[in-house]
């Protein structure tokens, strides 16, 4: 078997490797690495007890008969947050009379700094609709394993103070159903008007 072959092959493994890697993570194979079921409906979403902005507890039954729109991200996010919750707003603000069907929900994967004073703060920049969530580490850990997040605190850069740091994070925004059912899903990066004909298809 010639080098190049070897390489041929290796790349093609790694290529599996890595689809099979993104389709679990975003539901499309279960976490034992069988097929996710005969429904074709990505297993993401679940249970979870967080407490919102206004230091109230809610869990996903306190949204049940309404859309909702969710994004992991985090109020000292510099870039791809505040983006991602942008585009969300302008969305649900472009149904007009309809709006109030969705909820666009902010859990946050920095619960050391985000507190719910914090969150209640930072909300307020968006849709007035947007519901911030917070909780120990262990319920976001939870909360963002159900909904397949990833996220990891990034070491704060040398001579910084030890509180000035990043999450490293996947940027995924996702539409629910009225019973907490994934639908799809998009990044930060998406069209406003596409998240928006994606709600008004599921009204």
């Amino acid at each position: 078997m010639n080098h190049r072959l070897v390489r041929i092959t290796l790349f093609s493994a790694l290529s599996v490797v890595i689809a099979m890697l993104f389709a679990w993570q975003y539901g499309f194979l279960p976490s034992g690495g069988g097929r996710s079921g005969t429904s074709g409906i990505a297993q993401i979403g679940g249970p979870f007890t967080l407490i919102d902005h206004k230091g109230t507890v809610r869990t996903e039954k306190d949204f049940r008969g309404k859309l909702m729109l969710i994004y992991f991200g985090y109020t000292f996010c510099p870039d791809a947050c505040p983006t991602a919750l942008q585009i969300m707003s302008v969305a649900v603000q472009n149904l007009g009379k309809t709006a109030d069907s969705v909820t666009p929900v902010l859990i946050t994967i920095d619960p050391e700094r985000d507190t719910p004073r914090r969150l209640s703060e930072y909300v307020k920049n968006f849709d007035p609709r947007m519901v911030g969530l917070t909780g120990s580490a262990e319920q976001i850990k939870q909360a963002a394993k159900v909904y397949r997040v990833y996220y990891r605190k990034a070491a704060p850069a040398s001579g910084s103070p030890p509180n000035d740091y990043l999450m490293d994070h996947s940027s995924v925004v996702y539409l629910m159903d009225r019973e907490g059912r994934y639908l799809t899903h998009f990044t930060h990066q998406s069209p406003s008007e596409k998240i928006e004909a994606a709600i008004r298809n599921n009204l």
